[in-house]
């Protein structure tokens, strides 16, 4: 099925290429969500976009070298000291908490969030398949969308503890979306202009696409 071409009116979406995620399925469903999107690790072009969609696959630690290679590291940071939008999926939020954790080894992330991507704490590893989630009041990312709407994971490390705490009454706490594994972990996080879910929305047929509207629709 061919993608229609974007409106003249539609935002600008660069999906950082690293190496790391499933960036041809991400075209193709910000496509279809109405984005004018382009894959790309050009520096100039993701600093400038409406919004960065960051993907990731495959070990916390080899995406982390990939992205810091590419100046990812760098983008996401002056984009959110901006205030410009960013989204990651999968592997692509792991690695914006402080650390992750494989096989015995610590890597440093990000630090966007405090807290430590750990193994699944369940009987079955890797997850994947379909599960709700349990999404905060008043959420953008989750608007339309029905309680009992599924989502498509495959991982098998994930953040069963969030640390951060907004105390400054005028700050905006961060809406965090859970579900479970075996123990409950982070589904997704809305913190500004911030975003990222562990679930994969390209995958995750009209409920991502909805998903994904909701997101474009913030740029």
């Amino acid at each position: 099925m061919e993608l229609s071409a974007p409106s003249t009116n539609a935002r600008k979406v660069v999906v950082f290429d690293y190496g790391f995620g499933n960036v041809r399925s991400a075209e193709r469903a910000l496509a279809r969500a109405g984005a004018d999107v382009e894959i790309t690790r050009d520096f100039d072009k993701a600093m400038n976009a409406d919004g960065l969609l960051v993907p990731g696959v495959g070990a916390f630690a080899a995406c982390m070298k990939g992205l810091t290679e590419a100046r990812g590291d760098w983008i996401i940071d002056r984009r959110l000291s901006g205030g410009r939008p960013v989204m990651g999926i999968c592997v692509g939020m792991q690695i914006l908490f402080a650390r992750g954790i494989e096989h015995g080894v610590e890597t440093e992330g990000l630090g966007e969030w405090p807290g430590s991507v750990e193994p699944l704490q369940a009987d079955i590893v890797p997850h994947m398949g379909w599960n709700t989630v349990d999404a905060p009041p008043a959420s953008e990312l989750f608007a339309g969308l029905d309680a009992d709407a599924r989502f498509y994971f495959v991982h098998s490390y994930a953040v069963h503890d969030w640390t951060l705490e907004t105390e400054n009454p005028l700050m905006t706490a961060p809406k965090v979306t859970w579900t479970t594994h075996g123990k409950p972990f982070v589904a997704a996080v809305e913190n500004g202009a911030l975003w990222a879910t562990q679930f994969h929305p390209e995958k995750s047929g009209d409920a991502g696409a909805q998903l994904l509207t909701n997101w474009i629709g913030t740029l």
